[in-house]
């Protein structure tokens, strides 16, 4: 009998995280393989390879391979964007240069400031004649002389892709579309990218800036993708930054959209594994990850970025810090400690890798203090204890403290940079942080789960079963989705419903039309949203638009989530006030197009005698130095109750439970931590 697998491939700085899943039995093979920076592609193929390895106890079939991939995000996050041009509405060639006139941190920090390089070098950009109004109209005619001159001039710059964005090119896109043609002519080899395209709605920063990002990235990606196509054993999809995936084919038309890709998978994995509202965090080598997820749905925003870059693209609504496993510890200036967010990364990686790492990192405090094994990976991978401590001594001394202080107040920094992340992500957007239980995963990310339940005050944290991969089994409990937006800034009193029809039945046929080339015929669905303001905001809310018609009803209640959800981050909303009517600024369309989600199944109960699970003791430093027992994940129980303090320990990752919490294993094999 021929298995049927569907194979989740997350790729991370260190290890390549791997999911396959038996449709018809509902089993899952977990692992990880080393990830290869140099061609991320070598990895990818070889972590596929491995998944039809584990499962060769019969021939298989590869329904579904579902890739999450860093290459666009790294080439960010490292601001390698080399060979990039810029085309514009002449006469608005500064427009990279004026930005948003804002400065970091206030403006009491104008003098000291300096301000960071733009995307693109002034040299590189380029005007050309024509001018559209916000309302579609042409003011001037498209100038192909100057388009020609700008596509010469960028050919012989070496200028190897090139966004074009055009004043109010959202309301008509023909001159940017005639500028392709232009380019396609001119410079045939250079990657093009059109804000119509990319991002069609207003706000010319934002909108140049994201169709740029998107130019910067699209040769890599090109090629990256059409290695992984060539070498995957089915059709590859490739996670995007919305939270739904979509194939090889249609990211590389718009490569920005995968620059949130591994993040979005982790927090669609806790989403799916644990459901309903909480607050997720994926620990990780070089950075952790946060994100809520509400009713089941991780949270969205447009106003991301990556790097020093905007990218208003639709993403899960994520906060990254730099307090992942490889986080290095410091002495400031000051004489305090610091812990990142610089990190050893995955070479040399922490002083217990015995790969030449030269700086005491958190992982190096955890195993300092036997919080973790001294073998990783279920042995694959020893540690250098020894290494990590003569280090670690380097650094207490500096700071006149034990190693164990040293190491412990490491942890505590370490906790503290992860529990303002929350904070971020859950206060700043009026939520309360103490009515959302943590989903605490990745490789290091159950690791000071306990601290943080009392730092926050949470009312529990859950480890799912392999939080370790976790990430990678997201990609698989997803649909393929696309995003579709259009500008119309009209005040409500205005909004007619045939313009309301005519906006949503456009947005839905270019839905469709990608839908049709993913291969979904009827079998699809739409998603309406809106970003509504009051008159003279700067700034808008998006809410859920409902289904239906879109009349008035569509109209009355899309406004009444709108001051609901106004009223939430803000604390006041105007309804009923006629100084202060609502406006519509921009309307989306998500297209949605289902897939299987993965059957989890239930644990038998146990006998309640977690005693079975122990493999030993070990000394650990919670407190202070004690004999603490060590637990055997897999070998617990549905019902089982750990109590502190103890060390539990799995494949992929490990949990301390410091004295005074416990943790209960419930029937979908998760841990529940509590006081």
């Amino acid at each position: 009998m021929t298995r049927r697998l569907r194979i989740g491939i997350d790729t991370g700085g260190t290890f390549t995280d791997v999911v396959a899943l038996d449709e018809d039995t509902g089993e899952i093979i977990t692992t990880k393989t080393p990830s290869t920076p140099a061609d991320p592609a070598e990895g990818f193929a070889a972590a596929a390879a491995e998944a039809l390895r584990l499962a060769e106890a019969a021939p298989a079939e590869v329904t579904a391979l579902v890739h999450g991939t860093t290459v666009a995000t790294n080439r960010l996050l490292e601001d390698r964007v080399e060979g990039l041009g810029f085309v514009t509405t002449e006469g608005f060639e500064s427009l990279l240069e004026i930005a948003r006139q804002s400065v970091p941190d206030g403006y009491g920090n104008s003098y000291f400031w300096v301000k960071p390089p733009r995307i693109v070098p002034a040299h590189l950009v380029r005007g050309v004649g024509g001018r559209i109004d916000h309302t579609g109209a042409e003011l001037a005619p498209f100038d192909g002389e100057s388009a020609v001159a700008a596509a010469r001039f960028l050919r012989a710059a070496g200028v190897e892709a090139v966004g074009v964005c055009f004043l109010h090119s959202y309301a008509d896109p023909s001159h940017e579309l005639a500028m392709r043609e232009v380019l396609r002519r001119e410079h045939p080899d250079a990657a093009v990218s059109l804000s119509c395209e990319v991002l069609r709605e207003y706000r010319e920063y934002e909108r140049a800036v994201t169709t740029l990002v998107d130019a910067a990235v699209k040769p890599e990606m090109g090629g990256y993708l059409a290695r992984i196509r060539a070498g995957a054993p089915s059709r590859p999809l490739v996670m995007q930054s919305n939270g739904g995936v979509r194939s090889a084919e249609e990211v590389a038309r718009r490569p920005v959209t995968t620059v949130l890709s591994g993040p979005a998978a982790g927090a669609l994995g806790a989403a799916f594994a644990v459901g309903g509202s909480v607050v997720t965090l994926d620990g990780g080598g070089t950075s952790t990850d946060v994100a809520v997820v509400l009713d089941g749905e991780p949270a969205l925003t447009t106003e991301g970025a990556v790097g020093r870059h905007p990218v208003r693209i639709p993403m899960i609504d994520i906060v990254t810090v730099g307090a992942g496993g490889g986080s290095v510890a410091w002495r400031s200036p000051e004489g305090a400690l610091r812990v990142g967010p610089r990190s050893a990364g995955a070479d040399p990686g922490p002083l217990c890798y015995g790969r030449g790492g030269a700086e005491a990192t958190v992982t190096d405090a955890h195993a300092v203090l036997g919080r973790i094994p001294p073998r990783l990976l279920g042995g694959r991978v020893p540690l250098d204890v020894d290494a990590a401590r003569a280090g670690l001594a380097v650094l207490a001394e500096e700071l006149g403290l034990e190693p164990e202080r040293a190491a412990a107040g490491i942890l505590e920094i370490s906790a503290w940079n992860q529990a303002n992340a929350i904070r971020r992500i859950t206060v700043e957007r009026g939520l309360d942080v103490r009515d959302y239980p943590l989903v605490a995963f990745g490789g290091s990310g159950p690791l000071l789960a306990c601290r943080l339940l009392d730092v926050l005050d949470l009312p529990s944290a859950v480890i799912p079963d392999n939080p370790g991969n976790l990430s990678a089994f997201g990609l698989l409990t997803v649909d393929v989705r696309g995003d579709h937006v259009r500008t119309r800034v009209v005040r409500d009193d205005e909004l007619g419903p045939a313009l309301l029809a005519e906006v949503f039945a456009d947005l839905e046929g270019e839905a469709a039309a990608a839908l049709a080339r993913e291969g979904f015929g009827e079998d699809r669905r739409y998603a309406r949203s809106a970003d509504l303001r009051y008159h003279g905001q700067a700034f808008e809310v998006r809410v859920a638009a409902p289904d239906g018609p879109p009349g008035e009803e569509l109209r009355a209640e899309t406004v009444r989530r709108f001051h609901d959800a106004h009223e939430a981050l803000y604390g006041y909303c105007h309804r009923g006030d006629p100084r202060h009517p609502v406006e519509w600024v921009n309307l989306r369309v998500s297209g949605i197009g289902p897939l299987a989600r993965p059957r989890v199944r239930e644990r038998p109960p146990g006998d309640g005698d977690a005693s079975r699970a122990v493999t030993g003791t070990r000394r650990v430093h919670f407190d202070s130095w004690e004999d603490t027992l060590v637990y055997r994940r897999d070998a617990l129980r549905p019902g089982d109750v750990v109590r502190g303090p103890a060390v539990i320990e799995e494949f992929g990752s490990t949990v301390p439970l410091h004295p005074g919490f416990r943790a209960t294993l419930d029937r979908l094999g998760a841990l529940v931590v509590t006081r």
